[in-house]
């Protein structure tokens, strides 16, 4: 078997835990300790996140789409698939080796994605971008963790709370859309995304088309409140 070898590592953005970059063959991980954050070979549940949203927003005219966390770009380049010329994707990535990963040993991976004219990307905390803009996205894409509680980044917490959702939602244009990816189910933060305001749908997915394991995206819609 091949064995896998460590191509580089980083501080997570308050300095308790290390990123690392791994790779065994043509395939890469990327570890938080000894949880494998995302691994280029699972790339299904991602990939629907972008499909989801995408679709909810079909037939928008410039839509701004923001994603959190740049990852292996599984769910950029789906939704680069889905978007018309028009759009514009901003991707927030926080740690910068990230980005740099993508644009180096897993190039291949990302394939040019990064280069798409309607990309921009931002070395910043989704958290961040997301207070400072209100109204200026179709959809708004979170997958920076295992799920809604902050792991890579203790201050992501906030994006889970009601007071992040609130802000999430006065980011939206009307109508938009929030998705978020999650390893797992979670009652309490289904919750929370009602008393935000938000029309919940939630959508089991697998990790790779009909197979591996079963994760939830929230379909989260900026609609009128009940």
């Amino acid at each position: 078997m091949i064995p896998w070898v460590q191509l580089d590592s980083a501080k997570t953005p308050d300095g308790g835990q290390e990123l690392r970059l791994k790779q065994r063959g043509a395939e890469f991980s990327i570890m938080l300790g000894t949880n494998e954050l995302m691994n280029s070979r699972l790339s299904g549940s991602e990939q629907a996140l972008a499909r989801l949203s995408c679709d909810r927003i079909a037939g928008r005219r410039h839509p701004r789409i923001l994603i959190g966390g740049l990852g292996m770009g599984f769910t950029l380049r789906a939704a680069l698939a889905e978007l018309p010329d028009d759009a514009g994707v901003t991707v927030a990535e926080l740690v910068p080796a990230v980005v740099a990963w993508a644009r180096g040993p897993m190039a291949g991976i990302f394939a040019g994605s990064l280069d798409d004219p309607r990309v921009a990307i931002r070395e910043a905390d989704v958290g961040q971008v997301i207070r400072s803009e209100p109204a200026a996205w179709d959809a708004i894409l979170l997958d920076v963790d295992n799920g809604p509680e902050g792991i890579v980044h203790k201050g992501n917490d906030a994006l889970y709370r009601l007071a992040g959702l609130t802000a999430t939602r006065a980011a939206l244009r009307p109508g938009g859309v929030l998705a978020v990816w999650s390893q797992g189910p979670d009652a309490g933060f289904t919750r929370r995304l009602k008393q935000a305001g938000f029309a919940v749908e939630e959508v089991n997915t697998r990790a790779n088309g009909k197979r591996g394991a079963r994760h939830v995206i929230w379909i989260a819609s900026n609609g009128p409140r009940s």
